[in-house]
């Protein structure tokens, strides 16, 4: 499965390095894939990995999903 997400709080490459850190520390998060410019993020990843479990890791390190 595959999501994009936008993510107000990205600023700059050290912030989608951030994020890419986090999220393939999670089992099941295949790829991750950030544009600084338009502040989304594109997760692939399959079970056990789920949204919710997604956006509330991003929540945990300041990078909340804008609704």
């Amino acid at each position: 499965m595959q999501v994009t997400y936008h993510i107000p709080n990205i600023s700059c490459h050290h912030c989608i390095h951030t994020i890419k850190s986090e999220l393939t520390e999670l089992e099941g998060v295949a790829a991750v894939e950030g544009d600084v410019s338009t502040k989304r993020v594109t997760i692939t990843f399959d079970a056990p990995a789920d949204e919710n479990r997604l956006k509330a890791l991003l929540a945990e390190i300041n990078y909340p999903v804008a609704d």
